[in-house]
């Protein structure tokens, strides 16, 4: 190891080859994550392919080859620019990105769509609000409509009017990278045979999609006017703006999140595990618990209005 940084460094400073390691490999780190689950992953490798059979005609002397994708690799820094922009964009936000505007931000989003629930559930209008988070949620959602656009109360609440002529409003909306990325997407419907069978396809959505990962949904019920929370295949039914807000905050906080791990571990050690319908002794914040009990009572509607509760 100690040879293949003293070549790297040309037999100068090994402080300074570590660090050259460190800053290239962390540029190659924020690359991987940005590009995780999107479309410029395939466009990635195929480019990767190019540079290898470039590699492989200069070595086997492959010249009609090697004159073409030499040709290429003299403009491939404005190719990939081109192609690549959105990502560098996002790449040098991410860099640059303080942690206190990390949290002001967040604490706008959660603001918005702690308005948002509240004023939907007022009018009784159904709705989903999915936050992403570590997990990409790519592979679970079908048909969405991508919008890429600021997080307000008047956008997600004009995104869920339910009218023929929104064909936003039945399906859920995604908020990524403190942006609303897609509304109308589809997302799988709880497999947890423990779920009422009574809960409306709304709900099973909003809990199918934190059993398969680590998702925090909001879902507004059309029925009953009322808010439900979403964390890791639990629900909390019945939360107020307080409760909500409260809760948002709570599963954003990664010190809060490393906290209730450990509690959580801790409780597993010393208590048996909840039965259905218990409540947990923790009295707040009121997050998610194993209160998957009835949300909506429509389930014989059908997909239509169901859909829409």
């Amino acid at each position: 190891m100690f040879d293949f940084l003293s070549n790297i460094s040309g037999g100068g400073n090994l402080f300074v080859a570590v660090i050259d390691l460190i800053i290239v490999f962390y540029f190659f780190y924020i690359m991987l994550l940005l590009i995780r689950g999107t479309r410029t992953v395939p466009m990635a490798l195929g480019l990767f392919l190019i540079y290898i059979l470039y590699l492989l005609s200069r070595q086997l002397g492959l010249a009609t080859t090697y004159v073409l994708l030499d040709q290429f690799m003299e403009v491939a820094v404005i190719f990939l620019l081109i192609i690549f922009q959105d990502d560098i964009r996002r790449a040098l936000v991410r860099m640059g990105r303080f942690a206190w505007f990390t949290k002001a931000q967040e604490s706008q989003v959660v603001e918005e769509v702690v308005r948002t629930a509240a004023s939907l559930a007022a009018k009784r209008i159904g709705a989903i609000i999915v936050f992403e988070r570590e997990a990409s949620l790519t592979e679970f959602m079908e048909n969405g409509t991508t919008l890429d656009a600021a997080v307000t109360k008047e956008l997600l609440y004009a995104v869920f009017i339910p009218r023929m002529e929104n064909p936003l409003h039945d399906g859920a909306v995604v908020i990524k990278n403190y942006r609303v990325g897609q509304a109308a997407a589809l997302l799988p419907l709880s497999t947890n045979p423990r779920v009422d069978k009574s809960m409306g396809t709304r709900h099973r959505a909003a809990l199918g999609i934190t059993e398969e990962t680590d998702a925090v949904s909001v879902v507004v019920s059309e029925e009953r006017g009322t808010i439900s929370l979403c964390f890791g295949g639990l629900m909390s039914k019945n939360l107020d703006v307080g409760s909500l807000r409260k809760a948002l905050h709570g599963l954003f906080s990664k010190e809060r999140i490393r906290e209730r791990q450990k509690a959580a571990e801790e409780r597993k050690t010393k208590a048996p595990k909840l039965k259905l319908g218990d409540r947990p002794s923790t009295p707040s914040p009121p997050l998610p618990s194993e209160e998957t009990q009835t949300e909506d009572t429509g389930a014989t509607k059908e997909r239509g209005d169901d859909s829409n509760n």
